[in-house]
């Protein structure tokens, strides 16, 4: 694991462009904290050439499909819960603000939750909530999607609940949103296309003393496969009226992964949020990764930079619990 320098806050621009991630937790309506206990994904562009946090994901073999680039490496911190209580995720595109987009428009796809031991295995996820294509319409009007239609014009929000009785212990929350615009056509057939994959991991420990524990799962990668009706999808039959005519325009969708978890809550309901907390804007950067190659620089203003260094990166996932250090840097 390549040794990273600690990021140079107030160099760099503040805004910065990235894809959808969470940005902050709730629990039970009480903000955690900007970026506390999440595995935020690694930068995946050069300063001035543009780059995402969280860029998707789309080789469905590859292990970022768990927890996303660097998901590997613990965050400094974990949030405490207990059974029964309401998680809120926060999720956003540019700005932690209520204006945010979240996601982009056309990014129309389901969104899921699963739960697993930290260190997480092979088959140790299981699923506590998913939502897909929620509600049909006739034509001319769309079908509403998860991403777009709850999670984007809900400032964000994506909710679960942990589940009756857990077992106290460290847990990963693996939160996900599909976007299905590029999702036609399997990557393995149009490597410039395929569904995105947006995983992003948060650390929790829970408390307590419950003795109810997860069963067995599955595992990431290997939950979804090229080509299963849930990851290859037309998501233009529900939303274009141009697509009513094509042929075999499936018009309902089958979610992927496994069947949700009988031990989760039936039920999750919005609580109502507290004040935000901590840092509304996106970190800067002064680490990024492209094609596994680590890049880390300093900045002596808005325009000159140093590189320090390059190394190579791979996950290395641990089959031990590794207790975050505090006051460090993912990146």
């Amino acid at each position: 694991m390549p040794s990273l320098p600690v990021l140079l806050l107030g160099l760099l621009p503040a805004s910065v462009c990235a894809h959808s991630f969470i940005w902050s937790v709730y629990v039970n309506g009480e903000d955690q904290g900007s970026f506390k206990g999440i595995r935020v994904p690694a930068y995946n562009g050069g300063f001035g050439k543009g780059g995402y946090n969280n860029s998707p994901v789309k080789n469905l073999t590859h292990i970022d499909m768990r927890c996303n680039v660097m998901g590997d490496i613990p965050a400094p911190d974990t949030i405490k819960v207990s059974p029964g209580d309401n998680l809120t995720f926060e999720w956003h595109h540019n700005k932690r603000n209520n204006s945010d987009d979240v996601i982009d428009k056309s990014h129309r796809g389901p969104s899921l939750v699963y739960i697993s031991p930290d260190p997480p295995t092979d088959d140790s996820f299981v699923k506590l909530w998913h939502e897909g294509l929620y509600e049909t319409s006739e034509f001319p009007l769309p079908g509403k999607w998860s991403t777009t239609d709850n999670i984007a014009k809900n400032t964000g929000n994506m909710n679960v609940r942990i589940p009756a009785g857990l077992k106290a212990g460290y847990y990963l929350i693996r939160a996900e949103m599909i976007a299905l615009h590029e999702g036609e056509v399997s990557l393995l057939d149009n490597p410039i296309r395929g569904a995105q994959f947006y995983p992003n991991c948060v650390q929790i420990e829970v408390v307590g003393d419950g003795d109810v524990e997860l069963p067995k799962g599955v595992g990431f990668p290997g939950a979804y496969q090229f080509g299963e009706p849930g990851i290859v999808h037309n998501v233009y039959c529900s939303t274009q009226s141009w697509a009513s005519t094509a042929t075999e325009c499936p018009r309902t969708y089958p979610i992927p992964g496994p069947t949700v978890w009988s031990g989760a809550w039936p039920e999750t309901t919005s609580v109502s949020r507290g004040p935000r907390v901590g840092h509304l804007g996106h970190a800067p950067w002064s680490t990024w990764i492209v094609s596994s190659v680590v890049t880390s620089v300093a900045y002596t203003d808005q325009e000159d930079m140093t590189t320090l260094g390059t190394s190579t990166y791979e996950a290395t996932w641990s089959s031990t619990y590794q207790t975050p250090a505090p006051g460090t840097k993912r990146w």
